[in-house]
């Protein structure tokens, strides 16, 4: 594919289509279109019961990309790489790559908490955001403390900005959460993949990014020196890695 692709940014749990503003500035500062949907069941996306699926996710996506007629470069942060995944997977004839950024990369089938539970044997710190969840009575929705998303997500900013942004995290709905992407050699398996990984990741920690690398080889990876959301607290370096993917 040599025309210019359009980027297709999947935000994860708990967050929405904001945490993407700064990076999404500077893409289309460089000429490039940006696409940023919200995935179902958070606070800027409101959805019933039967839209809160992995299939409400994938709608959300190829009804975002209706209108592009080329070809679409998909990157997820966090959990919303489960749902690039998959969207790559059913989308593989439009798609010029799929990039990860601190996401989750998995094999086909393999979930994340399976994933994670299998690490704390050797990497306590794998348990990640967990002990800190707040649950609804009926345990299908989560939240994270504005505490929480301070030292957990955003250590590396400076508080009062940490704090600021921690306002902006919502409930999320397991529907949409704990998800398993299913996906074949043929589409997905084919496609060009770049790893943004966070060293200093609290959530999503480095052990578990290194093993998903290992278990879905052939990422070109690129390593960063900072937490959880590397397009908010070093939103020129990923662009950079991103542009230069896409290239």
């Amino acid at each position: 594919m040599s025309e210019q692709p359009t980027f297709v940014l999947i935000h994860g749990a708990w967050a929405a289509s904001w945490v993407w503003d700064s990076l999404r500035a500077v893409l289309q500062d460089q000429g490039y279109a940006v696409i940023t949907p919200d995935m179902p069941g958070n606070s800027r996306n409101p959805a019933t019961p039967e839209q809160i699926t992995m299939a409400g996710c994938l709608r959300a996506v190829e009804d975002s990309c209706a209108g592009v007629s080329g070809p679409l470069l998909i990157a997820g942060h966090s959990g919303g790489g489960v749902i690039a995944t998959q969207a790559a997977e059913a989308l593989a004839e439009r798609v010029a790559g799929v990039a990860y950024i601190a996401g989750m990369m998995l094999p086909s089938g393999l979930g994340f908490a399976e994933l994670a539970a299998e690490a704390q044997k050797t990497h306590p710190e794998a348990v990640g955001i967990w002990p800190y969840l707040r649950w609804s009575e009926d345990r299908q929705w989560s939240s994270v403390p504005a505490e929480t998303v301070c030292e957990v997500f955003l250590q590396d900013l400076p508080r009062e900005q940490a704090m600021a942004a921690a306002q902006l995290f919502c409930a999320q709905p397991e529907g949409t959460r704990a998800l398993v992407a299913e996906w074949t050699p043929e589409r997905f398996g084919r496609l060009p993949r770049l790893y943004i990984e966070a060293t200093q990741d609290r959530s999503v920690v480095l052990p578990v990014q290194r093993r998903m690398q290992l278990l879905v080889p052939g990422a070109e990876v690129v390593s960063l020196d900072c937490g959880h959301v590397p397009q908010v607290v070093a939103t020129d370096a990923v662009a950079d890695a991103l542009l230069a993917f896409a290239s």
